[in-house]
C-alpha cells in the first residue's frame, strides 16, 4: 500500500509539473484529441445508421458497417489520450499509465472487431442458401460462444504479455484444458463441424436426392448432429453428419442428365440380317421418345440368347422424369420387337431321352436324333 500511495503521489506531482510547464502544448493536444474523438464518434454513428437502414443486408459493406459500429467510446477516448501525451511530451509516469490503458483498449477493440468480422463472414457465407437458415440458427449460438472464447482468450493473453506478466503457464493451462474438453466432447464437436462443413461446402442441400452405399433418398433436414433423408421407398433415414460425410455421396439432383442401360437378349433362331437391324431400331426408338442415343450393339453370346446393349441419356435431373422416360422407351422396344417379329430370349433347356440301348425315345424330331443333327 505505501508503494501504491507513493506512485499515485508521484503521478500527481509529475502531472502538475507537466501542466504548468507545457500548458500551451497540452491545450493544442487536447483540441486535436477532442477533434479526433468526435471524428471517430461521427464515423461510428454513420456506420450504425447504415446498419439500421440496411438490416437485411449481408454483404461486405454491411459487415464493415457492423464492425465499425462496434467501436467503443473507451477506445476512442484512449486513442485521443495517447495522441495528447505523445504530442505534449508528457512525463514518463503519465505516459506509461496512458500507454497501458491504450494497449488494453486497443487489444479489446481489435477482439470486438475480429469477432464481428468472423461472425459476419459466417452469416454471409450461409445466407445465400435459405434452406440452411434453420441449421445455421441452431449452430450460431455455439459458434458465437466458440469464437468469443477463442478471440478474447487470445486478447487476454496479449494484454497480460504487454503488461509484463509471464503467460507461459497460462497458455499451457489453456492448452491442456482445451485438449481435455475436446476429448470429452469429441463426438459432439465432430458432428458439429461436419454440419458446418455441409453448410459451407454445400455437397447437398435440402430437397436434393443423393445416394450413398445402397441408399437413395431426398434430404429433408440437416441438423447439428444428424441429417434426415426420405428414401424412395418412403421410410425416413437418419444418419449422423460425420458418418454421412465419410461416405462417397452421389448428388443425383445436380446431374444434367441420367444415363440408362438396357440389356436385351433375342433367341438364337434370329436371322443375322434381322440381328443387324436391332441397333438401328433401338436408336430410332430412343430418339422418338426425346432421349439422347449413346450406343447400341452386340455384346456376347449368352446361354440362351444373343445379347445386345442399349445406352441412352434422359436430359433431366428429376428422377420422376427419368423414371417415366425409361418406362416409355422400354415399352416402345417391346412393341417394336413384337411388330418386327423379333423374339426376346428367356432361359430354356432341351432334354432328349434315350432307351437303355441308346435308341431315342419321344419326344424327338421326326427322323430321330440324326435328323435333328442334320437339320442343325
Amino acid at each position: 500500500m505505501p508503494d501504491i500511495g507513493a506512485s499515485v503521489q508521484r503521478l500527481i506531482s509529475d502531472g502538475a509539473t507537466w501542466l504548468s510547464n507545457h500548458y500551451m502544448e497540452l491545450l493544442l493536444a487536447v483540441a486535436i484529441g477532442t477533434a479526433i474523438f468526435f471524428l471517430l464518434g461521427a464515423i461510428k454513428r454513420l456506420a450504425a445508421r447504415y446498419v439500421r437502414n440496411n438490416d437485411d443486408l449481408t454483404g461486405y459493406r454491411a459487415i464493415l458497417g457492423k464492425t465499425i459500429a462496434r467501436t467503443s467510446k473507451f477506445f476512442m477516448l484512449m486513442v485521443s489520450a495517447e495522441l495528447v501525451v505523445n504530442f505534449a511530451s508528457a512525463p514518463s509516469s503519465v505516459d506509461r499509465v496512458v500507454h497501458i490503458l491504450f494497449t488494453i483498449s486497443a487489444v479489446l477493440q481489435v477482439a470486438f472487431w475480429l469477432r464481428e468480422v468472423i461472425l459476419g463472414l459466417i452469416v454471409r457465407r450461409t445466407s445465400q442458401d435459405p434452406d440452411q437458415h434453420e441449421t445455421l440458427e441452431n449452430a450460431m449460438t455455439l459458434i458465437r460462444l466458440l469464437v468469443t472464447f477463442v478471440v478474447f482468450a487470445v486478447a487476454a493473453i496479449m494484454i497480460l504479455d504487454n503488461l509484463g506478466v509471464d503467460v507461459t503457464g497460462l497458455i499451457a493451462g489453456l492448452g491442456v484444458g482445451g485438449i481435455a474438453i475436446g476429448l470429452a466432447a469429441q463426438g459432439i464437436f465432430s458432428d458439429l463441424f461436419a454440419a458446418l462443413s455441409i453448410i459451407f461446402d454445400k455437397p447437398f442441400r435440402r430437397g436434393e436426392t443423393i445416394s450413398y452405399d445402397t441408399t437413395v433418398g431426398t434430404i429433408e433436414k440437416i441438423g447439428l448432429k444428424s441429417t434426415r433423408l426420405r428414401a424412395i421407398t418412403g421410410e425416413e433415414i437418419i444418419i449422423s453428419n460425420t458418418n454421412l460425410l465419410g461416405k462417397e455421396i452421389v448428388n443425383m439432383t445436380r446431374l444434367a442428365r441420367r444415363r440408362t442401360r438396357f440389356g436385351i437378349g433375342v433367341i438364337y433362331q434370329t436371322k443375322p440380317d434381322e440381328a443387324r437391324r436391332i441397333p438401328g431400331l433401338l436408336k430410332k426408338i430412343v430418339e422418338e421418345n426425346e432421349a439422347v442415343f449413346i450406343r447400341s450393339g452386340f455384346v456376347g453370346f449368352g446361354d440362351s440368347s444373343i445379347n445386345f446393349e442399349l445406352d441412352f441419356d434422359i436430359m433431366s435431373s428429376d428422377y420422376d422424369v427419368v423414371y417415366e422416360g425409361r418406362h416409355r422407351i422400354g415399352l416402345a422396344i417391346l412393341q417394336a420387337f413384337n411388330e418386327a417379329g423379333l423374339e426376346f430370349a428367356y432361359p430354356t433347356q432341351t432334354t432328349f431321352t434315350a432307351a437303355p440301348d441308346g435308341e431315342m425315345i419321344l419326344p424327338y424330331p421326326e427322323g430321330g436324333f440324326g435328323a435333328l443333327a442334320s437339320k442343325d
